[in-house]
């Protein structure tokens, strides 16, 4: 049957033959190389059967000389429907226009939902949103991916932590986790403040408890710094000598900023290679239908040496469904690259930031880092490789309890 196939995509018509012995009209055109199918005698001087649209014109020659009459009694296949949908223009053009109209409502948001965080950061979301061009009526073609869309809402508002971006037909969904600054737990009650870390003692700010240590006091991590223990002698007493000494427990607050060390180590190589893009790029769009892409605007290649590619797909709705159809979004950007070989004094300059910035982050931005000293330098395999010994000025409180016994 593979012979037949495609038969109604390409068109076959139903033929009635009549005349004497009618059955050998279709065995001459066999003999023609006419496909036919499907021959059924209807009486004695009738005979029915299906040829394809491509061989009518060889049927006519076949006709020709012969005393049988043709009829046809059946036209099918998608050239005789297409024809029969331009005998109605004035309807293919309304089905037309209701379908483009129906495809591009639903590709329009129509609702921007923000979930799972507070009222003042979902203020701050939509209005980022309205930044970025995404509110109510915007096609979804003009807009970024959800991965480029959810790194700048990261970027812009300090406050989230994470934030995912989901385009559920015409409506887009953003889940939001609020970034939340975890504190040491205080401790509640009586408690003393000691060292968390070892250091030289710079500053001392003490609103409550009694200092134990001094400014340029070296302490060890679990010293005592200030402590909690408050003592005041009994007022009834008329000797001062034998006024019974007492102690009343309270909760120290202060800070202590000392100087800490860190080792730290760093490798910087000599040479460095970095593609920069220039600006410069080129948009093109592409229907994907199953595998196959059909270009749609943009043709040819940009005249740049090196190109950087970045591809988007986007999805496609029918009201909520998702069409088998996707429009492929490819920036073609130009890029240079870039040599850079480094002196041995530059390379340690930046191998001294790097190092700076990483332990900066690490201790939040109330540290101070105040100095640096390199402790070893090697270079070897074209990098030059440090070891260094940074101070830094921080607060070394760690809360405490008293134990008050029974």
């Amino acid at each position: 049957m593979k012979h037949i196939q495609g038969s109604s995509m390409m068109g076959f018509i139903t033929i009635l033959v009549r005349g004497k012995d009618p059955e050998l009209f279709f065995q001459k055109c066999i003999e023609r190389d006419i496909l036919v199918w499907n021959v059924k005698k209807k009486s004695d001087t009738a005979c029915a059967g299906n040829i394809k649209l491509r061989d009518l014109s060889q049927l006519k020659q076949v006709k020709r000389g012969t005393h049988y009459k043709l009829t046809f009694t059946n036209k099918r296949g998608f050239p005789f429907l297409l024809k029969s949908f331009t005998r109605k223009k004035e309807l293919v053009i309304g089905l037309l226009l209701s379908i483009l109209l129906v495809f591009f409502l639903s590709n329009i948001i129509w609702e921007v939902r923000i979930t799972n965080v507070p009222r003042d950061i979902e203020e701050k979301i939509s209005d980022q949103l309205t930044e970025y061009g995404i509110h109510q009526g915007t096609w979804t073609f003009t807009l970024d991916s959800p991965s480029n869309i959810q790194q700048r809402l990261i970027n812009d508002i300090p406050e989230l932590l994470w934030v995912g971006v989901q385009q559920n037909g015409t409506s887009y969904i953003l889940e939001g986790v609020e970034k939340t600054i975890v504190e040491e737990e205080e401790v509640e009650g009586p408690r003393n403040l000691v060292a968390s870390k070892k250091g030289v003692i710079e500053n001392m700010y003490v609103s409550k408890g009694q200092p134990r240590v001094q400014v340029n006091d070296y302490v060890e991590p679990g010293d005592l710094l200030v402590s909690g223990d408050i003592q005041f002698a009994d007022e009834n007493e008329e000797d001062d000598e034998k006024k019974d000494k007492n102690y009343e427990p309270i909760a120290a607050e202060g800070e202590v900023i000392a100087k800490t060390w860190y080792e730290t180590e760093v490798t910087v190589p000599l040479k460095a290679n970095h593609e920069r893009l220039t600006g410069n790029k080129e948009t093109k769009y592409h229907l994907k239908i199953g595998g196959v892409e059909f270009p749609v605007w943009g043709f040819g290649e940009p005249e740049y040496h090196k190109i950087h590619r970045e591809r988007y797909e986007k999805d496609l709705y029918l009201f909520k469904w998702n069409l088998p159809i996707s429009l492929m979004e490819t920036t073609l950007s130009e890029k240079t690259y870039h040599k850079a070989e480094r002196s041995k004094s530059e390379a340690i300059d930046i191998g001294i930031r790097q190092a700076k910035n990483e332990l900066q982050l690490r201790l939040g931005p109330e540290a101070d880092i105040v100095s640096e000293n390199i402790l070893q330098e090697i270079t070897e395999n074209g990098k030059v490789k440090l070891i260094l010994y940074i101070a830094v000025e921080e607060d070394i409180v760690k809360q405490e309890p008293i134990d008050q016994g029974d």
